[in-house]
């Protein structure tokens, strides 16, 4: 006789049906799928779009607040950089109030790049609203609560 634990097959049905984790990650892997094709023309992602929207500032932003934002640590922000700046579209600037801090700036290429990505997001994001059952300001409320 094996003393090993077992968990009830009805337990697993339980939590694939009501985990809240595996939703959101489910949910996060299929928008991102639908955005990485929308964006491949460009030569794109959806997570490079997103840190791309989160340099769009009127000032360049240091690298911490653009961590924060996008909830990633420095080092992963660092190498998603990588590959905008080896493209040319993001330039990592000194700070011109602190030397050795460093600031992320769009460059004209990544600006151009962009403003064409824009309206495919809209397009996207018009066609995933429309064919929701449910409210998304509502959706979108929830998951900003989780991400506090």
């Amino acid at each position: 006789m094996s003393n090993q634990p077992t968990i009830p097959f009805s337990t697993t049905l339980h939590v694939r049906d009501t985990c809240l984790c595996l939703h959101a990650q489910r949910a996060a892997r299929a928008l991102a799928r639908r955005f990485d094709a929308a964006f491949k023309p460009l030569g794109l992602t959806n997570g490079q779009f997103s840190l791309m929207m989160a340099l769009n500032r009127p000032d360049p932003p240091p690298m911490g607040p653009v961590a924060a934002l996008l909830a990633m640590d420095r080092t992963t922000l660092t190498a998603a950089l990588k590959p905008l700046t080896q493209r040319g579209w993001v330039a990592v600037v000194a700070d011109e109030k602190d030397r050795r801090g460093k600031r992320l700036k769009l460059t004209e290429a990544g600006m151009a790049v962009l403003a064409e990505a824009v309206p495919i997001w809209r397009h996207e994001h018009e066609e995933l609203e429309a064919g929701l059952s449910t409210d998304p300001q509502i959706l979108r409320q929830g998951l900003i609560e989780v991400a506090r």
